[in-house]
């Protein structure tokens, strides 16, 4: 059995959209399961729109993601030398033709044949021309379609597709000024590449027999196609802006975690039984492109959100406390600077944060010298007998052998025996002098966090400001 050969090719017009973040994954995980070869390839002969910027946005998309690929990147840019090649190989075989017709005159074609209730395609004025010297006259070349017969495939996804040939056009391959187009020399690079399988989004559907039809002309095997639905937004439109952020790259910026965009992504359209959690690793094995199903997929940001909370709940706290660092950074806070261990911050904050973001904004107060406090905590938690408590709680944690959680825990329901009281009678008003507001981590972790010098610093200053 020869080798498995898959590979993505985005154009580098823009960021790496959702949507192609999902067509390099489905090509990741088969070639990695069928132990076979990833291939990157940039399609930038739209010289007018390829970007460099782009191009870097789509490198780094693709390695957030962990998507790493075997060969590459290649340029098609690099390759015109090869494109013409096998132009001219066509050309010379009688595969492919010079065409002289103007673009007035095919306009002119196009509206007769829409007249006339036909197809507006090429009527094949230059086909059965004899060859041509050049004598100065612009041209294209045309493919030579076949007029008989049916283009058909087996669509590892769709099912059998098949284009009756007649109703092909005599296909562009070269321009007039002398570059290929799209549906050419994506074959050749198919072809130089040894490409076993294609997986693409089915708006390629229709350049598919075209190509398959290069293909045979130029005597190369066909690749197996696979074309993937599209993602829709929850109108049913094809997804975009004004569904809110399409680019891989903004859900990281947003807060989100690669494996979480990884899993999201892989459902889109993929399932498993009912599983709904899948690492990398599961995905390698149990990933097939057959159980790809036939419908788009409606892109559902809660269910996104669910999962980044998910993955932030059951995360490596040290691994989660290094992504935070630049959202803290962002928010005017460097952990290195002082306060307590970020990675014990995270444990205290990963059970409900849904977002980075989220665990950014949660962490801030464990970082602040002073705090402002919540007025509404303030009138329902502290009275004329606040004082009193906070300070006793203090003497207590400062006696405790090891201020660890159950030690604190056990301070705590000291305090509560002796003085006749519940913990909501003295719990509401410690979560206030800690973090500033009514909802926080749990106490008992928070007093672990933060240390004895900082809490007994913070109940101190609590009793100052508010109780005055």
């Amino acid at each position: 059995m020869s080798e498995v050969r898959l590979r993505f090719a985005p154009s580098p017009t823009g960021y790496l959209h959702v949507g192609g973040a999902r067509t390099a994954l489905f090509n990741w995980l088969l070639a990695k399961k069928q132990h076979g070869t990833f291939v990157l390839r940039i399609e930038d002969t739209d010289v007018t729109r390829s970007t460099q910027e782009s191009v870097d946005a789509i490198f780094e998309g693709m390695k957030w993601l962990g998507l790493d690929w075997d060969e590459g990147p290649f340029f098609q840019s690099d390759c015109f030398p090869v494109y013409k090649e096998y132009i001219d190989r066509l050309v010379a075989e009688g595969k492919a033709y010079k065409c002289y017709c103007t673009v007035e005159e095919l306009e002119a074609k196009r509206e007769k044949a829409l007249k006339e209730g036909g197809k507006p395609k090429y009527d094949g004025t230059c086909r059965d021309l004899p060859p041509q010297e050049d004598d100065g006259r612009p041209y294209v070349i045309r493919f030579r379609t076949p007029k008989e017969g049916v283009t058909s495939w087996n669509d590892l996804i769709k099912g059998k597709i098949s284009f009756e040939n007649a109703e092909l056009d005599d296909l562009i391959i070269q321009r007039t000024d002398g570059t290929p187009t799209y549906n050419f020399v994506v074959v050749v690079d198919d072809v130089t590449m040894r490409m076993t399988t294609v997986i693409r989004g089915d708006d390629h559907v229709n350049n598919t027999p075209r190509q398959i039809l290069i293909y045979e002309a130029l005597g190369a095997p066909v690749p197996v196609f696979a074309h993937v639905p599209m993602i829709l937004g929850a109108d049913k439109a094809r997804l975009s802006k004004r569904h809110g952020a399409t680019s891989v790259m903004a859900y990281r910026d947003m807060g989100f975690l690669p494996e979480a965009m990884v899993n999201y992504l892989v459902r889109l359209g993929w399932s498993y039984g009912d599983e709904e959690i899948f690492s990398l690793t599961d995905l390698i094995e149990k990933f097939s492109i057959e159980n790809v199903g036939r419908s788009a997929g409606v892109f559902n940001p809660d269910k996104l959100l669910w999962l980044n909370a998910h993955y932030i709940k059951t995360g490596d706290p040290v691994r989660l406390a290094d992504l935070l660092i630049p959202f803290l950074k962002e928010r005017g806070v460097d952990p290195a600077q002082g306060g307590p261990d970020l990675v014990a911050v995270v444990k205290t904050l990963q059970e409900r944060a849904k977002t980075m973001l989220e665990l950014a904004d949660g962490a801030l107060f464990y970082y602040k010298d002073e705090l402002s406090y919540d007025e509404q905590g303030v009138a329902k938690a502290f009275n004329a007998d606040t004082p009193a408590l906070l300070t006793a709680l203090v003497e207590k944690l400062a006696a405790l052998p090891a201020l660890d959680a159950a030690q604190i825990e056990q301070a705590f329901k000291e305090l509560m025996a002796e003085k006749g009281i519940k913990l909501g009678q003295v719990g509401p008003a410690v979560r206030l002098s800690l973090s500033g507001s009514t909802a926080s981590p749990g106490i008992y972790e928070m007093i672990e966090t933060l240390g004895l010098t900082e809490t007994k610093k913070r109940i101190e200053r609590a009793i100052a400001v508010l109780c005055r």
